[in-house]
């Protein structure tokens, strides 16, 4: 799966860090303040999504899938960098917003807008601690499971999700499973994936029962 989440934002916290010092030294100290921050919280998300702590409510996702003014605040170099990212690279990449599984269940990425949601007025399971529900989707059944990119919810968690989906499911109503990319769920049915991609091969394994 390549290098996971920790590593990643600790590269990108050394970089802040760098180009504060590199500023500071030419005396732009204050100026470089923001780089000063921007990597410190950086080094707080790699330490709190390394595996062995795995503290995704450290940014403060509600269960509705909104965040604190606060946190918003707080972790802004690293909520809005992540959502920036996301949108440049589907932008970069083309790739589809979501893929339909079987009839009524569909995986993808974050959807940012209510274009890139599947059709049916789907029942959504948000598994991404970083990504907001936005306002257009208050209408919808809506799970929140956060969890880091590259990481796995806990047992119960999936447990609970899965269930939750099953409901709607016998419902008949879609269910649209998405985590921050749509390349990362496509993997789901891959007996070598880990992470994320094993924990929604559960759910969509219990559905298709």
């Amino acid at each position: 799966m390549g290098l996971g989440l920790s590593v990643l934002i600790a590269m990108k916290a050394t970089a802040w860090m760098l180009l504060y010092l590199f500023f500071s030294r030419f005396g732009f100290t204050v100026l470089a303040i923001p780089l000063l921050y921007a990597s410190l919280i950086s080094w707080l998300v790699s330490i709190a999504s390394h595996p062995s702590i795995d503290l995704p409510m450290l940014l403060g996702k509600n269960p509705d899938g909104t965040f604190p003014i606060l946190s918003t605040i707080m972790f802004s170099p690293y909520l809005y960098f992540a959502r920036a990212f996301s949108m440049a690279r589907r932008f970069l990449t083309g790739e589809e917003p979501y893929s339909q599984i079987c009839e009524g269940l569909y995986v993808g990425g974050w959807p940012a807008s209510p274009r890139l949601l599947p059709p049916g007025n789907p029942a959504i399971i948000d598994c991404t601690s970083e990504f907001p529900r936005i306002k257009e989707f208050k209408g919808h059944s809506y799970l929140c499971v956060p969890t880091w990119d590259t990481r796995a919810p806990q047992p119960g968690q999936i447990e609970s999700a899965v269930k939750w989906a099953c409901r709607k499911r016998a419902r008949n109503q879609p269910v649209y499973v998405h985590c921050a990319y749509v390349s990362k769920l496509k993997r789901l049915l891959d007996p070598g994936s880990i992470g994320l991609t094993r924990w929604s091969s559960l759910v969509f394994y219990s559905l298709l029962l």
